[in-house]
């Protein structure tokens, strides 16, 4: 089923079953460097489907978690889905709140640092449960030890700050949003 953006490479793992894996041929990557938006949502905003997640959005930045928090969330959420456009808005948006470098370029191996509290590890193994809710089903263990740093209306703000991320995501891949576009307002982290 190999087309020409892709090749197929067969192979036998240890049990000897039979796998196929496709990797991107060199047409792909030179395809992909002229980003071009499939369709431009943000030109509307208006209608009313993007109205819902943006109230969601506003809700969030209004809900009383900590805005460098959330940007943490969002960041990490975006980095599981690969989504470039999220990452660079939410990287700005954390730096205008005084997030720093140190923090951000670790954050996709936050459990091998101390850079973050335990309430924020708390958030991010949340975030990575949620985001990766097919493969996880949200286990027990994780529910029990983020309720030990929020409490349940924290909690389902958090889940809803996902919500919203994993929404943006999935739209931004999808119709491929082009990162480096963004610019954050001088006053407050803009919605995403």
């Amino acid at each position: 089923m190999a087309n020409n953006l892709y090749t197929a490479q067969l192979f036998l793992d240890t049990s000897g079953a039979r796998s196929d894996i496709y990797l991107y041929s060199p047409q792909c990557y030179e395809k992909e460097t002229e980003m071009k938006m499939r369709i431009d949502y943000h030109a509307k905003f208006s209608e009313e489907p993007l109205q819902a997640i943006l109230a969601l959005e506003k809700y969030v930045h209004k809900c009383g978690l900590e805005a460098k928090l959330l940007e943490l969330v969002k960041m990490r959420a975006s980095q599981i889905n690969g989504c470039a456009y999220c990452l660079d808005m939410h990287s700005k948006d954390a730096r205008m709140l005084g997030e720093t470098e140190q923090r951000l370029y670790a954050l996709s191996a936050w459990r091998e640092t101390t850079f973050y509290s335990e309430r924020e590890r708390a958030a991010l193994e949340w975030t990575e449960a949620v985001t990766l809710v097919s493969q996880t089903h949200v286990p027990d263990e994780v529910y029990e030890q983020t309720r030990k740093h929020f409490s349940e209306k924290e909690l389902l703000d958090l889940t809803f700050a996902l919500v919203a991320i994993n929404s943006w995501n999935r739209l931004a891949v999808s119709l491929r949003a082009i990162p480096g576009t963004y610019q954050p307002k001088k006053s407050s982290a803009a919605a995403s």
